[in-house]
């Protein structure tokens, strides 16, 4: 039997100029956990999440991009030290002068006046490897972040809302995530790194709004993929309609896309930020 923490593999083989589109058409389709090598991506997604009607809308959306789907594996990966397998792959990662990720115990060396946070990623999305995540703490980094309460929603590891406490935030940080490793993950690595007063919850950002937005906030992070942000944000701006939001997890050929979803919903572009295929929008109401 399955258990909650069993996962399924799909091992795509693919040219380097092409492993950043398919990550992006993968996110778009639900899927979070990436690992990246040369003319190989990883993608994986729980068991209890797989079924012969994902994998056909799976292979429909590559094959409408690509014009043919990749060639792939798929392999069921009991539970195991997911831990182990990230260790191995994880290097320091700078992501500015100011701003500097490492994995928990390792050895570092960072500039004078850098900002070390320390992360132990298990299976979660947020290391600062992928450049959604690297996107986003640039954004934060220029962002006046005291006084101000944030909801970080899809928390992962924890490491945008650990950021912003680290960058001067003083205010109560609510941490959302639908998966119960990201949960467990995002608590330890925040009491690692003695960031305090971050709550997180085990909350779907599409089910639980109503009880994710009991409280105000005055920015809200959302590192997730464009499906979901499309069904989010016109309900995340009816119920917070003054608040900025911190957007990426979104292809820059969707760039089209976010701003006419912008516009409708009354939102004006402050900043865009690009990396690889990839982009990071902040965007407040317009009114």
């Amino acid at each position: 039997m399955a258990t909650s923490h069993d996962y399924i593999e799909l091992a795509f083989s693919l040219p380097p100029e092409l492993i950043e589109p398919c990550l992006g058409l993968l996110s778009g389709e639900g899927i979070e956990y990436f690992q990246e090598e040369q003319n190989k991506l990883y993608a994986y997604l729980p068991g209890s999440s797989w079924s012969e009607e994902k994998k056909q809308d799976i292979m429909k959306t590559l094959a409408a991009s690509f014009g043919s789907i990749p060639p792939f594996t798929l392999k069921h990966m009991a539970d195991r030290n997911w831990n182990a397998e990230w260790e191995a792959h994880l290097q320091p990662i700078e992501i500015s002068d100011r701003l500097l990720i490492v994995q928990q115990n390792k050895d570092h060396i960072p500039k004078p006046g850098q900002t070390v946070i320390e992360i132990n990623p298990k299976m979660s999305f947020g290391t600062g490897y992928h450049a959604t995540t690297r996107l986003m703490l640039r954004q934060i980094e220029n962002i006046d972040l005291e006084n101000k309460r944030i909801l970080d929603i899809g928390t992962g590891t924890g490491v945008l809302a650990i950021a912003c406490r680290k960058l001067g935030n003083n205010r109560p940080i609510l941490a959302v995530d639908n998966n119960d490793w990201a949960v467990e993950n995002a608590r330890e690595n925040i009491k690692e790194n003695l960031a305090e007063n971050i709550r997180v919850v085990m909350f779907d950002a599409e089910d639980d709004l109503d009880a994710i937005f009991e409280e105000r906030y005055d920015l809200i992070l959302a590192n997730i993929n464009r499906n979901v942000i499309d069904r989010i944000l016109p309900a995340i701006k009816n119920k917070a309609t003054d608040c900025p939001v911190l957007l990426s997890g979104i292809m820059i050929y969707d760039e089209s896309w976010l701003k006419k979803l912008l516009e409708r919903l009354e939102y004006r572009i402050i900043d865009t930020l690009y990396e690889d295929e990839w982009l990071s929008c902040l965007a407040a109401p317009s009114s």
